[in-house]
């Protein structure tokens, strides 16, 4: 399952995605973005992760926000 979403990106962001496409290193932006988006989760999943579950737990000893 997919789902389709829109955005609205720099200018000079599609340059780079549309060169990587034209060189190969993508088949398409679809992939690329998809990537992309893959590898910033899996670099950044586990520290907001953990940033979240430090605030649940001051907020659940202090019972403030």
């Amino acid at each position: 399952m997919a789902t389709a979403i829109q955005v609205h990106l720099p200018d000079d962001l599609i340059s780079q995605a549309q060169r990587l496409v034209d060189e190969g290193s993508a088949t398409g932006f679809d992939d690329l973005l998809t990537e992309a988006l893959r590898r910033f989760l899996e670099a950044h999943g586990p520290a907001l992760n953990e940033a979240f579950v430090r605030e649940d737990v001051a907020w659940g000893l202090d019972g403030k926000d």
